[in-house]
């Protein structure tokens, strides 16, 4: 088994992150960062990589994509979304195509259909069981980024290469030396994204549009400033793609989810051409971005919402948001202890305005 971590909601749609060649999966920290607020993030480490065992015979784009598929499964992800750098987006690809019932979309970064010669591949296999993966640190620094590139973050993804299983290195190397799918292109169903940084002397642009060309539908996306490790190279101008590429998060499901059927219904019904913008506004920005984040879960985000409506003594706000609160878990006792701290923090007069509501509220829900 890989060795993987989880970020995000249970519930949330599954998004699996795979890494490249050489480094581990916090190559995908910026970005799961983000994404865990609307996605169950589920990156893994390759054979020999990051916190991974050395698998023996995952010498095969089949063996690897294996593996991976017993990350979904462990995690129970049926049907995930897919994305990876190089290696990672090859892994992605071979998915899309062996079991496209389970990929729903496929991100494919500094990636290609195939890498370099088959010659090549063995002969660097064979370098690093020699001599080890400090033998490709050099020329991997200037594959990797652009002059201008953080310090910082080009030390910590070396330190990934470094610390690299030599034989799990090697082994991808096989896995990568039999992978050719350019045959294949036309076959993948799955809606695809491709991403290539305009400096990726490893993966260049003319490569990543053979991936958009030969992929039906697929969207291609280069940027200016990356080298192969685009996502920390460039981790907002990723991010930003795949969030356009990714399905959105309904903000009106989490709206009714909340405040009911009841409410929802009535306010769309009241929309009118004068508050259709702002309708749309709240159930993006309010419902679909902030209620939806991880750091709070739906109680906690009751009671802050709870303090906020009586500071502003937004009274037919607060009746609503009572009904929320309860939907959401809490109970009278507790809505009663939020109150009671608005008291203090808030006013009496706007805490004894609160207390009125939530009584004939929560009396109403009996």
């Amino acid at each position: 088994m890989l060795n993987f971590r989880v970020d995000g909601p249970a519930q949330a749609p599954a998004l699996l992150l795979g890494p490249s060649l050489g480094t581990s999966l916090r190559v995908w920290d910026a970005q799961a960062a983000t994404l865990s607020r609307h996605f169950r993030v589920i990156r893994y480490d390759l054979p020999g990589h990051g916190g991974s065992k050395v698998v023996p015979g995952a010498t095969s784009m089949e063996a690897l994509a294996k593996l991976v598929i017993g990350v979904a499964d462990a995690t129970g992800a049926d049907a995930f979304h897919h994305a990876g750098i190089s290696l990672g987006g090859a892994i992605g690809a071979w998915l899309a195509l062996r079991h496209p019932d389970r990929v729903l979309s496929l991100t494919m970064v500094c990636s290609a259909a195939k890498f370099g010669t088959e010659e090549s591949w063995h002969e660097r296999s064979a370098l690093v069981r020699d001599q080890g993966t400090q033998a490709l640190e050099d020329v991997t620094r200037g594959r990797w980024f652009t002059e201008n590139a953080d310090k910082t973050a080009v030390q910590s993804m070396i330190d990934d290469l470094l610390s690299a299983s030599d034989e799990g290195y090697a082994e991808c190397c096989e896995a990568l030396s039999g992978y050719d799918i350019r045959a294949e292109l036309a076959n993948i169903a799955a809606p695809t994204l491709v991403i290539a940084g305009r400096d990726d002397p490893a993966v260049p642009p003319p490569v990543a549009r053979e991936l958009a060309d030969g992929i039906p539908g697929a969207t291609l996306t280069e940027l200016p400033g990356a080298a192969h490790l685009a996502p920390v190279e460039r981790p907002g101008a990723v991010v930003a793609a795949m969030r356009a590429h990714l399905p959105q998060v309904d903000g009106q499901a989490v709206r009714r989810a909340v405040l009911g059927d009841e409410h929802v219904d009535r306010a769309t019904a009241n929309t009118t051409d004068f508050t259709a913008d702002f309708q749309d506004l709240i159930t993006r920005y309010a419902w679909g971005e902030i209620w939806t984040r991880p750091g709070l879960d739906r109680r906690t985000r009751s009671c802050v919402t709870l303090t906020a409506l009586v500071a502003g003594g937004h009274q037919e706000e607060l009746a609503m948001h009572v009904k929320a609160a309860v939907r959401n878990g809490l109970t009278p006792d507790e809505i009663k202890e939020v109150l009671l701290q608005t008291a203090v923090y808030c006013g009496v007069p706007a805490a004894n305005a609160a207390f009125a509501v939530a009584q004939r509220t929560l009396r109403s829900l009996e």
